[in-house]
């Protein structure tokens, strides 16, 4: 989210290709709103994977928010091919099937001027290849898949949100809403996505955005065990997101300019969502799961009670009673092991399990008064330990305001 950056500088810009490179992410979209100075930042971003000290060249491309950016004119598509053309030769613009990979968020009400969508960025595709730019076009805007077959204008397709299941209550949904944009693409470019969470809680004087989807069930692991399953019929995977924090999917550092999303961001680390995307992303790239060398915990949990009172001007997200009040933990053994969970401080609460050697997915009880807890041991030896208390991390009975974004965390080397 370009518009996260404003103050960014292009050392910021190395530091977080640098971070993405070393866990296997391979480029950003990023994501551009109207201003100018959000172009500025992309010319940064551009200078900075140049700079990058990365083990593979380092990809970008433009992925224009059509809610923010103007789309009602002949001449808005000009702007389009001004920022297209700008960075289409650059050594770091990704090039797919040897075209410029451009993409939307939004935009099927953009008409430019024309009759309907698909004549509409026709029209643009027009006039940004005007200047000698070949484009691979995939945008991501919100119509029914079935209207795909009839549309000539797009290369492809990137899903949003296939992730989290709808807004009522199911428990470990089936993840199969990429099923019918397969169908409909017919062969074209599929770019699917792969989201860990998904919480915003903007008030009426603001945006106006205020729920949640569930994410429970190991959403992101199984999304990305899906991914890896089924990788023949997926062209590109994209991650989202690497720093949205306004919708609580970030998966880096938390740093930049939030947009006023302080109070359910700050101080709620999700980084250890990167470590473990490292790990799907190389299986989905080579087609077989690397080997588990390392004893590793990735656990995350809500701060409160999805029932939990506060004094929140704004009301309680929609969506709040379909998630549950549980610890999601991950293991990673490189042998059977012994795993010891907990949310209380009371010990005979704890729960223990046996896990075989490679990847286990567990869970635990929220306790109001705790904070989690896992460990593992084999042999009698704890060989790693995972406590967030140890942050400050605990559980809120009496919270200030409604957060239902997650803590993330995980055990650090032994």
């Amino acid at each position: 989210m370009v518009g996260n950056t404003y103050p960014y500088t292009v050392k910021d810009w190395v530091d977080d290709i640098t971070l993405a490179s070393k866990h296997d992410i391979d480029g950003f979209a990023l994501n551009i709103g109207k201003e100018d100075w959000q172009i500025a930042r992309v010319t940064e971003c551009y200078e900075a994977a140049s700079r990058a000290n990365t083990a593979r060249p380092f990809k970008l491309f433009l992925s224009l928010d059509m809610m923010s950016v103007p789309g009602a004119t002949v001449d808005d598509a000009l702007l389009l091919r001004e920022h297209v053309s700008r960075f289409a030769q650059h050594p770091h613009q990704l090039k797919y099937r040897g075209q410029v990979l451009l993409s939307t968020f939004s935009g099927e009400s953009s008409l430019f001027g024309q009759k309907d969508l698909d004549s509409a960025w026709r029209f643009v595709k027009e006039v940004v290849e005007g200047g000698d730019v070949e484009v691979h076009f995939i945008p991501a805007w919100f119509i029914d898949p079935a209207r795909y077959p009839n549309i000539t204008s797009m290369n492809g397709w990137p899903i949003y949100l296939t992730t989290q299941s709808p807004r009522r209550e199911v428990h470990m949904p089936l993840l199969d809403g990429d099923l019918p944009h397969i169908k409909h693409l017919g062969g074209r470019t599929f770019m699917a996505a792969v989201s860990p969470w998904f919480f915003t809680h903007y008030g009426p004087d603001s945006w106006n955005k205020n729920w949640i989807y569930r994410g429970d069930d190991w959403l992101f692991v199984r999304r990305w065990e899906q991914l890896v399953a089924m990788r023949d019929h997926v062209d590109i995977v994209q991650l989202i997101s690497f720093n949205d924090y306004g919708e609580s999917h970030y998966v880096g550092p938390i740093k930049g300019a939030q947009p006023n999303s302080q109070a359910w961001v700050t101080g709620f680390p999700h980084e250890s969502w990167l470590h473990l995307a490292g790990y799907y992303a190389r299986a989905f790239k080579d087609g077989v799961y690397p080997p588990i060398e390392e004893d590793i915990i990735y656990m995350w949990a809500r701060p409160h009670l999805k029932s939990a009172v506060t004094q929140d001007a704004v009301p309680r997200p929609r969506g709040w009673e379909l998630t549950d009040d549980m610890i999601w933990v991950i293991v990673f053994a490189v042998a059977p092991a012994v795993v010891t969970l907990s949310s209380s401080d009371d010990e005979r609460d704890a729960q223990v399990v046996d896990v075989p050697a490679g990847v286990t997915k567990l869970s635990h009880p929220v306790d109001p008064h705790g904070s989690m807890r896992a460990a593992v041991e084999r042999n009698g030896l704890l060989v790693a330990e995972c406590a967030p208390e140890r942050d400050g991390f605990r559980f809120q009975e009496r919270p200030e305001v409604y957060n239902f974004n997650v803590y993330c965390a995980m055990s650090s080397s032994r």
